[in-house]
């Protein structure tokens, strides 16, 4: 089971352009956490350049508990030359949940089969070196109640040992759900007691995807 993997940060997308024997290849590299999202983006790349020859594309979008979903077109060009390069120029830098497209004007010059291969897989390799990038974590939840004259200080201190403060609810008590790395919940239940006295326990309440800039 995949716990940790790295995708776009979210925003527009990374824009790159490289010209091969006067053919422009413009790409996009996005963010897609599903094969809709990804669809909207080359929806959008072809309204954008709608006079471009080709408008191909690939995908890999992350699916808790199952393989990605992996998806590619030539759009046009020769079969296996634009979307299976650009596809495994994504594998290849460990990325999920992004989508890549190059949109092509053709310069009037035929590249041939090996040529648009190069092509291709250069454009997505260029642009990948620009994606800034971010990592999701699962983490396990607790809930921890803490009374409010310390839960600022006990905050800082659990932040201080790298736990993440999901959320906070404020009612008689200082009411937080943490999120702590999987297997470390003998460890957490260690740093809660030192820091509160031994006077708060830690409850479990689920898991959930933690995103952290690289």
């Amino acid at each position: 089971m995949v716990t940790t993997y790295s995708l776009p940060v979210a925003g527009e997308p990374t824009v790159s352009e490289i010209e091969i024997k006067r053919s422009r290849f413009i790409t996009w590299i996005a963010r897609a956490e599903t094969e809709e999202e990804a669809r909207d983006v080359i929806a959008r790349a072809r309204h954008e350049f709608p006079d471009a020859r080709h408008h191909c594309s690939a995908f890999i979008v992350h699916v808790d508990d199952a393989v990605p979903i992996e998806r590619s077109s030539d759009d046009g060009e020769p079969a296996g030359t634009a979307g299976k390069p650009m596809l495994d120029a994504l594998r290849g830098s460990g990325l999920e949940s992004a989508v890549a497209v190059v949109i092509r004007y053709f310069g009037g010059v035929k590249l041939g089969a090996g040529g648009l291969v190069h092509a291709y897989s250069e454009s997505v390799s260029q642009a990948l070196d620009a994606v800034p990038r971010a990592e999701k974590s699962l983490r396990e939840l607790v809930a921890v109640d803490l009374p409010h004259a310390d839960a600022g200080r006990i905050e800082a201190e659990l932040r201080t040992h790298g736990i993440d403060v999901v959320d906070v609810a404020y009612g008689a008590h200082a009411s937080y759900r943490l999120a702590i790395a999987p297997g470390t919940r003998d460890d957490f239940d260690e740093l809660l007691a030192a820091v509160t006295q031994g006077n708060a326990t830690a409850r479990e309440a689920g898991t959930m995807w933690v995103e952290r800039a690289r």
